[in-house]
């Protein structure tokens, strides 16, 4: 079952779900089951960002509180239509980590070197962007390029984790599009300047359409991942292929830096990185999870 994060037309913040029968107000459904089991501490939950944070995300957990509900009510009245607004599954993670050079391919066509450790590097959690919102490019930075990753969120604090307890932690799963302003980012390896700027522009990050449970997923190093550009593929390739798998990566990164609930680990992408460009339709999709959908759109200049 996946879970994503949505506004109604009146802007207020709600947690939904994906069921074979359709999309649900699961926030509402919460209510309905904390109510029914007399749970009087339990609190509400308007955002998925708190499930996770709470330690209330799991498969287990959403397909037991909506088939309590669904055994004492019918609950046809909150399926959603489609007035409403997916957002970034987690919108507040304290930081977003990338991997580079994960995906050996990706490597070689950009005629660098495989690292023998995890490269990784941060990307500013304000470049976040949902599931059709879009990617503003401005004018004149030069070459702006896709990158299909599959992202990891953190469910629980993580420090100095070792591989083998490392997939204890996650929460789950998403799909994420690393835009990257190209020639920024050359500029900034040729100086020695950090790529804040190339890979942390407004817009930047889009990240969606929703969350999938990490007891939900058999594996996430055999997932299916492409993204097309108006319909063309650019990038097809399987979780597999990555250097470093998964608990690897969150073992390595928790050795050096203290993971967070809701933290969002993105873990590298594999070759057929091309530019996008103003009107551009990306489609971005993972096996299991969905289809993350963005435009394109040319802005004035930075200054």
């Amino acid at each position: 079952m996946k879970a994503f994060a949505y506004t109604t037309a009146k802007g207020e913040p709600r947690v939904g779900v994906e069921t074979p029968e359709g999309r649900f107000n699961f926030s509402q459904i919460w209510r309905y089951y904390i109510d029914y089991k007399n749970f009087k501490q339990a609190p509400d939950l308007p955002f998925l960002q708190l499930m996770v944070e709470l330690d209330y995300f799991s498969d287990e957990t959403l397909v037991e509180v909506l088939d309590t509900v669904k055994g004492f009510r019918p609950i046809k009245d909150l399926r959603l239509e489609n007035d409403m607004a997916v957002q970034v599954p987690i919108s507040r993670p304290s930081k977003i980590i990338c991997l580079g050079r994960n995906y050996a391919a990706h490597a070689k066509e950009w005629k660098s070197q495989v690292p023998d450790k995890p490269m990784f590097f941060a990307k500013l959690p304000s470049s976040l962007l949902p599931h059709q919102g879009v990617v503003e490019i401005p004018a004149g930075i030069g070459r702006v390029d896709h990158e299909l990753e599959l992202a990891v969120v953190m469910g629980r604090k993580a420090r100095r984790v070792t591989e083998d307890k490392a997939m204890e932690y996650v929460a789950g799963y998403t799909v994420a599009n690393d835009v990257t302003a190209r020639e920024m980012q050359k500029q900034d390896i040729k100086t020695g300047r950090p790529w804040t700027l190339s890979k942390g522009l407004d817009t930047f990050g889009p990240m969606g359409p929703c969350l999938l449970p990490a007891d939900a997923v058999a594996d996430p190093h055999n997932l299916e991942m492409e993204l097309k550009v108006n319909g063309e593929t650019r990038q097809k390739a399987n979780t597999a292929d990555m250097v470093f798998k998964i608990p690897t990566l969150i073992s390595y990164i928790s050795h050096c830096i203290t993971l967070e609930p809701g933290d969002i680990i993105c873990t590298g992408t594999p070759e057929g990185t091309l530019p996008i460009a103003d009107g551009d339709v990306i489609e971005a999709s993972i096996e299991g999870i969905g289809t993350l959908v963005n435009t394109v759109r040319q802005v004035p200049a930075l200054p």
